[in-house]
């Protein structure tokens, strides 16, 4: 508990722009003594304590927006929306009247450059021998390049951290910018106006733009289709996971039409259902659906995920869009038909292969009480079912 903090180094720790900021007697007694904590200046992130009585600074945070909507979380799990006035912006209407232009010293977020919030921070960061909390608000349209750009400048800058924020349509705000502020202040500059999108362009046929069809209205269902049903065995789960996915036949090609969801488990109901609806939605619709899978693919279950057939799988809905992967990639959608296609993934077994996939070293296993499948051995003086991780012992 005494002492210099363990990873103490005179060398590097002296040679800080803040540490070189002290008096000459200071330096010397660290470079003697050394330091017991290795951080002692900060900069506390000030964008929601400014709320606090409607004067609060934000420190080198920039104003939002001279007013705005704050979405306030209430306590049975809804978003209220809340009106913010920045109040120095409420002063200045107060004593100069709603049509007087705004100096050229009103600057809010919404029109400042990532450079502009690096520069401020990097010379905040001299005197400061943590890293600072400071949101760089990045334009929606941003690409990869100036997006990377950010964190190189901010290294060559000197500073230690570097947190950005990008509004984001799909997931929604905290804070949204209110378009009447903006139109009252005329002084603003006239950001240059973004190209129009172009429309995206229609393939002729089927075989078009790697065989993707566009629709502007989701397809009727046929009176009958073929398809095939995956069966998903999560551990420490009782019931199973059934994957109906039905495809229909379009210009001789097969395309997946829709899904279905269910398991005897009654907390899955939910969930199973809005997946079941929202998936066969982007199904009907056509085009390229790929993208479904790899959002599937990248959810992370905070409780952990698990390990399937030797290897780790995320969550439950990371190993659903395994399965539609493996599906997509039977019927062609994903591969030419040429390609060898890969195994069903995980656990996941299409109903009627699953006595032709026991390996002859099954044979001499032990049939499980919780999942059924004949993979009990001995560890450690427990049966341990090597399927679905039950243990007699836990």
């Amino acid at each position: 508990e005494k002492g210099a903090f363990p990873l103490y180094d005179a060398v590097p720790y002296l040679a800080a722009d803040s540490v070189q900021k002290l008096s000459a007697d200071s330096r010397a007694e660290i470079e003697r003594h050394g330091i017991r904590n290795a951080l002692l200046t900060s900069i506390a992130p000030t964008g929601t304590i400014s709320l606090l009585a409607g004067n609060i600074s934000s420190g080198i945070e920039p104003v939002f927006s001279y007013s705005y909507r704050r979405n306030v979380l209430m306590p049975d799990g809804s978003r209220k929306s809340e009106t913010v006035s920045d109040y120095a912006y409420r002063l200045f209407r107060e004593l100069k009247g709603e049509h007087t232009p705004l100096p050229d010293y009103f600057v809010d977020a919404q029109q400042l450059r990532p450079s502009d919030h690096l520069v401020v921070q990097a010379l905040a960061q001299k005197y400061i021998d943590s890293s600072i909390s400071k949101t760089i608000n990045c334009p929606e349209e941003i690409d990869f390049e100036d997006f990377r750009d950010i964190y190189t400048q901010a290294f060559e800058l000197g500073c230690k951290g570097c947190t950005t924020y990008r509004p984001n349509a799909v997931t929604g705000a905290v804070l949204e910018a209110d378009d009447t502020a903006a139109q009252q202040n005329e002084a603003a500059e006239v950001q240059e106006e973004l190209p129009l999108k172009q429309p995206v362009a229609k393939p002729r046929d089927a075989y078009e733009a790697g065989g993707v069809v566009y629709m502007t209205q989701p397809l009727e269902r046929p009176e009958s289709l073929q398809g095939n049903t995956y069966k998903i065995r999560w551990p420490e789960n009782d019931h199973a996971i059934y994957i109906t996915i039905n495809d229909m036949l379009r210009d001789g090609r097969r395309l997946p039409f829709e899904i279905f969801i269910n398991s005897k488990n009654t907390e899955h109901y939910a969930w199973t259902v809005a997946l079941t609806r929202m998936i066969s939605a982007v199904f009907r619709r056509g085009g390229d659906i790929s993208f479904v899978v790899e959002e599937l693919k990248a959810v992370f279950d905070p409780r952990g995920g698990q390990w399937m057939e030797g290897r780790y799988v995320p969550s439950i809905l990371a190993a659903i869009g395994e399965v539609i992967e493996h599906h997509l990639n039977v019927i062609g959608f994903n591969a030419p038909a040429a390609l060898p296609v890969a195994s069903p993934p995980i656990a996941a077994r299409r109903i009627g292969d699953e006595a032709q996939s026991q390996s002859p070293a099954s044979e001499n296993l032990k049939n499980c009480p919780r999942c059924s499948q004949y993979g009990v051995i001995q560890q450690e003086g427990c049966d341990v079912c090597t399927s679905c991780g039950f243990s007699k012992c836990a």
